[in-house]
């Protein structure tokens, strides 16, 4: 049987696979909180100390939690993740693309590339898809207790992760293998097949560069916010997205059409390709 091409559907999660932030499904009420509240006190938090967005949400998780004699061990985490809500689609979106895909020579990977925390996405029901989830995380004390930010992903770190898809690498820690040189044809996913689907600024890099590398970059927006579709129509004008798409995940949507149509290009590409290689 002829071996499968390797693909990449890389996905960011807050707005793009859930509504909202993970963290605002259980864990903010937990704490007596709104979600604007919290995300106000972690913003003053990163401008009076000029320090990164990311780790200060991070920070505050766990100073906030420890002030409200919350757990905040690992499980905790996990549990809150089983809350979190999925736009129309998502939890029948990957058997069904995957499926699509096989039937045309390719087997597709699904990665996670997050600002959200790792430990509550693989609390989801969705994350068994994931061949990685690379997302913030925390170190855990020999009790099992979070007690300092492992991990950050912000907008501009969130590209190296688009690398090491690109090389295999699925070590956060490597910062070796992931500045070797790989000549193109050793490469397990070149970027021509990776498709990055993300909703905000945080985003804009990582589908840029995809893009910049002849894959596809997919921006979507929640119908119900015309602030946010606004701002998605404007990655189009500026050439940073190929397409926009609403977050509707349903079979026939826009999103799995435009999909679909994607991978029916990768797999004509690579049957040309081995055209042009026969006598």
């Amino acid at each position: 049987m002829k071996s499968l091409k390797k693909m990449a559907l890389i996905y960011d999660f807050d707005g793009t696979l859930s509504a909202g932030n993970m963290q605002e499904y259980d864990f903010i009420p937990q704490l007596g909180y709104t979600p604007a509240q919290f995300w106000e006190r972690a913003s003053k938090l990163s401008e009076s100390t000029d320090s990164d967005q990311i780790l200060s949400y991070l920070s505050l998780m766990i100073t906030e939690s420890n002030k409200a004699g919350l757990s905040i061990r690992r499980e905790t985490f996990v549990n809150y993740g089983k809350k979190v809500k999925f736009f129309e689609g998502v939890q029948e979106w990957f058997n069904r693309i995957n499926a699509y895909a096989k039937e045309r020579g390719l087997e597709v990977e699904h990665y996670i590339n997050s600002s959200g925390l790792k430990e509550m996405i693989e609390g989801t029901s969705i994350a068994r898809y994931f061949k990685h989830i690379y997302a913030c995380t925390f170190f855990y004390n020999v009790d099992g207790v979070a007690y300092w930010p492992a991990v950050a992903v912000n907008y501009t770190n969130k590209t190296q992760f688009i690398f090491k898809i690109n090389k295999g690498i699925d070590e956060v820690a490597d910062s070796k293998k992931i500045n070797e040189f790989f000549p193109e044809e050793q490469r397990p996913i070149p970027f021509e097949r990776m498709i990055y689907i993300g909703d905000g600024t945080t985003d804009i890099p990582c589908m840029r560069l995809v893009k910049e590398k002849r894959g596809y970059a997919i921006a979507v927006y929640n119908p119900e916010s015309q602030k946010n579709t606004e701002s998605m129509q404007r990655l189009i004008k500026d050439h940073r997205v190929n397409f926009v798409c609403p977050t509707d995940y349903r079979e026939g949507s826009k999103i799995d059409s435009t999909v679909k149509a994607i991978i029916d290009k990768i797999a004509a590409e690579i049957t040309l390709d081995g055209l042009q290689q026969t006598i």
